[in-house]
């Protein structure tokens, strides 16, 4: 017996299969191709890519494992959150859909707010850019042809789920970045729907992300080898599935992500809002759970960028930064490439280098990256704490992660201890996996989703931490000033 979990990323697809214990039993990737940008500040892609990439991943799994996939009897589903896709009477595609990192509905989202006063109060949300709504907002105003024959609104994963099974259904915690979300109340609200001229008719059926959605197309079934009444769970938004895959799942269980945006992630055993400090209020993919996020929009994707303009390779930067560490330096670093989303809920905000000399080099700027994004999740510490949350030791995950000298400026920022899983893919693929599991098994995902055991822990630097915190005081007062020059 065996269980498949797939995550719908925006570069592509990795799949991977487990058994009943938890046990890798083999993986797959396949790339998507990447999303457009058709203006500044758009992010746009094709449903249709994130299909020929799960169909892909999991063709290769049978050619690699086929006994296994043959055993597989759940499903699980993992996805970038936000997403618009938009769906006609006879589910075709109407448009490319607008993903997460999409910032051209800033002023929808401060009509939305106009419009429904209570919309923080009923979404634990802060109207964002970033979000589904404020998307279908601007669709409604400026593509009104488009908008007029919406049937249905899928996110990423509900889209590729539909194909699977051919059911129109989201989970809990995907659905809560939709902004039509009742998070308290995990239901699709009325009002929230109102603001943006729909109704629940538009929306996908709710379920628990542990819970069953439906069963695997017959057809598919027989391309993979597999049995009849294969389920596919409900499965999670990107950040709750890698909370299920490290374990994160109990009150004040958390992870630091290092991935292409970054998330300090904090699980919660009830709704705890903070709209003042841009804090996102989630549910989690399990019953009865529900999650914060502070997130940066440009974590890793900040040592990219400066590897593509210095023409560099992005892993080798960071080791010459660490090779050279002596402290903070000159330079500071302001990771606001796409904007921001904890605190500052600006998707206007642009990064900045500041204190360059004659001595700023690669390695200098690699370590001022590193540091400012360090800075940014000591920022969204710092709001997750005003809400009342308190979290213990955090789980390093992604691409980042791999860089001691990161993981130890972001203990030293955040006074906690960072504790870096053995090594294995605990991201949203084993996450989805494991919701597979307890859906096809009905079984008790407390006992599904444990945590992995832990290769090495990095500590502050108590040595560190008070330049650290002057500099951080310094990057703190370089935001407000240099938007107040821009405007």
């Amino acid at each position: 017996m065996s269980f498949l979990g797939v995550d719908i990323g925006t570069s592509g697809v990795k799949a991977i299969l487990i058994d009943r214990a938890g046990k890798a039993l083999g993986e797959a990737s396949a790339k998507a191709v990447e999303p457009v940008r058709p203006q500044p500040g758009w992010s746009e892609q094709n449903p249709a890519d994130w299909w020929s990439a799960t169909l892909e991943a999991a063709d290769k799994l049978v050619v690699a494992h086929p006994e296994e996939m043959a055993a597989v009897r759940g499903i699980g589903l993992s996805g970038h959150m936000h997403g618009a896709t938009l769906l006609g009477k006879n589910d075709d595609v109407l448009r490319p859909a607008i993903l997460w990192n999409d910032g051209r509905s800033s002023a929808e989202c401060a009509e939305m707010e106009a419009a429904l006063p209570m919309l923080r109060d009923i979404a634990g949300n802060i109207a964002m850019p970033g979000f589904t709504a404020p998307k279908i907002a601007w669709v409604r105003k400026y593509e009104p042809q488009i908008y007029e024959k919406i049937a249905k609104i899928l996110l990423p994963k509900a889209y590729v789920r539909l194909l699977l099974t051919g059911e129109h259904v989201e989970d809990m915690s995907d659905a809560a970045g939709t902004l039509w979300l009742d998070v308290g109340k995990r239901d699709w609200s009325d009002d929230l729907l109102k603001v943006t001229g729909l109704s629940r008719s538009h929306m996908p059926r709710l379920v628990e992300g542990s819970a069953s959605s439906g069963e695997l197309k017959t057809e598919l079934a027989r391309r993979w080898g597999m049995g009849a009444g294969v389920v596919v769970a409900g499965g999670a938004g990107d950040n709750a599935a890698a909370a299920c895959g490290i374990g994160a799942i109990r009150p004040g269980e958390g992870f630091v992500s290092l991935g292409t945006s970054g998330v300090l992630f904090v699980s919660n055993d009830r709704f705890r809002p903070n709209t003042k400090g841009a804090v996102h209020a989630f549910c989690h993919a399990i019953p009865d759970t529900w999650h914060q996020m502070g997130v940066i929009l440009s974590a890793t994707d900040s040592l990219n960028w400066l590897g593509k303009i210095t023409g560099q390779d992005p892993a080798r930067l960071s080791g010459a930064a660490a090779e050279g560490f002596k402290g903070p330096g000159e330079e500071i670093f302001l990771p606001y490439l796409s904007g921001e989303r904890t605190p500052h809920n600006n998707a206007g905000a642009r990064g900045s280098f500041v204190g360059l000399s004659h001595l700023s080099d690669p390695a200098r700027l690699a370590q001022a990256m590193m540091e400012g994004v360090a800075f940014a999740f000591r920022d969204c510490q710092r709001v997750l704490k005003d809400a009342g949350t308190e979290m213990g030791s955090l789980l390093a995950v992604g691409g980042g992660s791999k860089s001691e000298l990161w993981l130890r400026l972001i203990a030293t920022n955040l006074d906690t201890e960072i504790a870096l899983p053995e090594d294995g893919d605990f991201g949203g693929a084993l996450g989805a996996a494991r919701l597979g599991l307890c859906a096809a098994e009905n079984a008790d995902p407390k006992d599904v989703m444990t945590m992995p055991g832990i290769k090495r822990v990095i500590a502050p630097d108590p040595a560190l931490r008070s330049a650290y915190s002057d500099q951080y005081a310094r990057y703190r007062a370089l935001y407000p000033a240099i938007e107040e020059a821009r405007k």
